[in-house]
């Protein structure tokens, strides 16, 4: 496709990317379906732009000493990955010129018709700027209130206007959650500033901005003092009257998203319901979340889906046709993923699980709402229901540098390990990321989720099991109350209410020792099922192609 045709682009800002697993842009859930989002784009050929962080020191490489996680430097070198750009633009912050320059990494794609797309990797470590201004790309999510306030207006002012710089045409702004929100400020500035009337600046802003919102629980949204706002933003904050826009008490960011965005998403359909609960006034609509077909499929089911289901890469709906591959070869690639996932595991804690017992697969950030715990909350019946059927457990997860809790999480599970020994062998694989994520989802036998109802916005790790032919066993929140057709897809734990530990527990171990269980090791046919199944219904539905082509005919052109 000519290049003419693909301009003016939409603008995707997110404050993380997950684009290749040498590039520490992303550190978890959010910044992986951005990287999805870019990546069904360029299979798509869709006329997007990406801005990011450089985040040159990455989020942190994770070691596991004593039970405890230790956070480790992980800087990595851009220049391996991008190609640093010409441009650069001043953007005032604390008072100070920050200037901000940008590097371009080109998202490719191995299907028919594509068209890579570019990312900009912002980038405030030019030797123009204060020492502390340089480092305002350094760390992901780190440092303190001021820092990461002072992060958003590199991201959203510094990206508006290097954009601008380099001469590329935006259609559409889309946030990927509220860190880009201070975006908005700077095309209302430039619309005031070009004689619009507040009216009329408010109206042309909306009607070029998208806003999806992933956080089901007003606790999780970014605010700030507005004395900080002041101090960081300096008169942007009364001349543009930034407090109606954004709350009188606190800039919140989701708020100042809503108020300047025409069209607003959850990432689920329940989530976007509890959205609508939280903002009142606002319409939000709902496309859920998906992922990249290519890039979760294990080795042996890329090979096996290329034969079966030619295009299934491009056009993920003709997943629900893998009903026709042969059961034989459709055990041999979950084999050949098991095993790949079990060398893995033996690299990572020394130990060798056994191909032929049942694998329990639970890997995600560490944080409390997860109860990443809930599956050892009756070690007598969890070793009791193992003599019966044996059963071994792959984990993975980082806790937040400041998540103390979380870090909790992480040293009762080694030692439930230590406790359980032999009778539940368990492997935690440190240092989760994008390689280890796509050999769990493709290698375990049954892929758990236990999160605390309704705080899942939408959840994308049980998708990319099913893409696997993997069953999922979860709580029925995000896009398993979308995607669980009980005994068909896998199994929901509890009913959808409130959640209780002491219930959804219950409900866990019962659903494992009377339905999963006895299904895997009495019945093989049966289970054969469950897998087609996650592959035809899941897996050909919960793609991020389906997801962005919805943004680009729903949003993007509207």
């Amino acid at each position: 496709m000519d290049n003419e045709l693909l301009l003016p682009r939409v603008a995707y800002f997110s404050m993380e990317m997950a684009l290749e697993p040498g590039m520490g842009t992303y550190s978890g859930g959010l910044g992986v379906l951005a990287g999805d989002h870019m990546r069904s784009a360029a299979d798509l050929a869709l006329p997007l732009v990406g801005v990011t962080m450089l985040s040159r020191q990455g989020y942190f490489r994770q070691s596991i000493e004593g039970d405890t996680q230790v956070e480790h430097d992980a800087t990595w070198d851009p220049s391996k990955y991008a190609k640093r750009l010409p441009a650069k633009v001043r953007v005032t912050i604390r008072g100070r010129e920050v200037w901000v320059g940008g590097w371009r990494h080109m998202v490719g794609s191995r299907c028919e018709d594509s068209k890579a797309v570019p990312v900009i990797l912002l980038d405030t470590d030019l030797p123009e700027n204060h020492p502390e201004d340089r480092k305002l790309t350094a760390f992901l999510y780190g440092g303190d209130e001021t820092y990461r306030l002072c992060q958003e207006i590199v991201l959203g002012i510094g990206g508006v206007r290097l954009l601008a710089a380099l001469g590329q045409q935006v259609q559409k702004y889309h946030l990927n959650e509220g860190h880009a929100a201070l975006l908005t400020l700077e095309l209302l500035r430039e619309r005031l500033a070009a004689g619009e009337t507040r009216e009329e600046a408010i109206a042309g802003v909306q009607a070029h901005c998208v806003f999806t919102t992933h956080t089901p629980v007003p606790a999780g949204h970014d605010q700030f003092d507005y004395p900080l706002a002041a101090e960081c933003l300096g008169p942007l904050v009364k001349d543009l009257g930034v407090q109606e826009l954004a709350g009188k008490e606190r800039l919140n960011m989701t708020h100042l998203a809503l108020r300047l965005s025409n069209w607003v998403n959850g990432v689920a359909k329940r989530h976007a319901e509890v959205s609508r609960t939280m903002f009142p006034g606002y319409e939000v609509h709902a496309i859920t979340n998906g992922i990249h077909p290519w890039t979760w499929a294990s080795d042996a089911h890329r090979r096996l889906y290329d034969q079966h289901v030619q295009h299934w890469c491009h056009e993920p709906e003709l997943l629900l046709h893998a009903d026709r591959i042969p059961s034989a070869e459709l055990l041999a690639a979950h084999r050949e993923a098991k095993q790949a996932l079990i060398a893995l595991l033996q690299r990572s804690g020394g130990r060798r699980l056994e191909a032929d017992r049942f694998t329990i697969g639970f890997a995600r950030r560490m944080t409390d709402y997860k109860r990443p715990s809930l599956l050892f909350s009756d070690m007598a019946r969890l070793q009791a229901i193992a003599k019966k059927y044996p059963i071994q457990i792959a984990l993975a997860g980082k806790a937040h540098p400041r998540d103390e809790l979380g870090k909790r999480h992480i040293a009762r599970l080694h030692a439930f390990a230590r406790e359980l020994g032999d009778s539940i062998p368990i492997v935690f694989v440190p240092d989760y990321g994008i390689e280890a994520g796509r050999l769990l989802v493709g290698g375990v036998d049954l892929w758990l989720n236990t999160p605390q109802r309704p705080l899942e916005a939408s959840g994308t790790s049980g998708m990319k099991a099913a893409l696997n032919g993997v069953p999922n066993l979860s709580i029925l929140d995000g896009w398993w109350l979308e995607g669980c057709e009980e005994g068909l897809t896998g199994w929901a734990i509890g009913e959808d209410g409130p959640h209780d530990d002491a219930l959804d527990s219950k409900a866990l171990y019962d659903k494992l020792e009377k339905t999963v269980l006895p299904l895997y090791y009495e019945n093989p046919e049966g289970w054969m099922a469950v897998m087609r199944g996650a592959i035809t219904r899941n897996g050909s539905f919960f793609h991020s192609h389906r997801m962005v082509r919805r943004y680009m005919l729903e949003a993007y052109t509207r």
